[in-house]
């Protein structure tokens, strides 16, 4: 009997340990056809195939036989932000509301491709704003990083996308935001320094014309 009740617990344990494993590759795959554009795929696909095979690999060797497919696919998901638009996630988070001190969303991580090289740059965005009658769900603000960041880049561009779609969508009186991120176009080729990070910054509306204002924000932002 007790060899009987421990297949049957086997049998329990293994029937749950596929149907987590099914129920992440469903994920995947959902998360996956949301960001594929199927029309572009083989267009895409053929280009790394080119790529490849100019840089002296064999595109039929094992290891890289569905690399180009894969490629494809992740270039269209690190892109996935020229598909969204900051209209698409603000219009049911926009709240009426009296508050009228700073809001601060710091450390938000964000990950992006250099426009230049095609290599990553990643690290922090910070963002504050000073509500004029209107506050937005904080997670929104992490979405537009999000929307702006998966676009090719470079870090001065995007530091002013995000704080002018945050003006655009709330009219606050002022908005302010700081990226610090690391290159990979400086530390895996060119000058190679490893410990080289980038900071910029936007200040609107009372952020810019307000030096105390500003140096609150820098104050609650940059303290480690």
């Amino acid at each position: 009997m007790e060899y009987h009740h421990a297949s049957e617990m086997n049998g329990v344990v293994a029937e749950y340990l596929n149907m987590r494993v099914e129920s992440k590759q469903n994920s995947l795959c959902k998360e996956e056809k949301e960001t594929v554009d199927a029309t572009k795929l083989p267009h895409i696909e053929k280009a790394y195939t080119t790529v490849l095979s100019e840089l002296g690999e064999d595109v039929e060797r094992e290891g890289l036989l569905r690399t180009p497919l894969r490629a494809a696919k992740a270039m269209q998901f690190l892109t996935k932000g020229y598909k969204e638009t900051t209209q698409d996630i603000m219009n049911d988070a926009i709240f009426d509301e009296s508050h009228e001190e700073m809001v601060i969303v710091k450390d938000i991580d964000l990950f992006s491709l250099c426009e230049h090289h095609l290599v990553p740059f990643f690290g922090k965005a910070h963002i504050a704003y000073l509500p004029n009658k209107k506050v937005v769900g904080l997670s929104k603000l992490a979405r537009i990083v999000e929307i702006y960041s998966r676009r090719l880049q470079v870090q001065e561009r995007l530091t002013k996308e995000i704080a002018s779609a945050i003006s655009e969508a709330l009219e606050p009186a002022g908005v302010a935001v700081v990226i610090e991120a690391v290159h990979m176009c400086m530390v895996m080729r060119g000058v190679q320094k490893m410990n080289a990070s980038t900071v910029t910054s936007v200040m609107l509306g009372t952020f810019n014309d307000d030096p105390k204002t500003r140096k609150e924000f820098l104050a609650l932002t940059m303290k480690k």
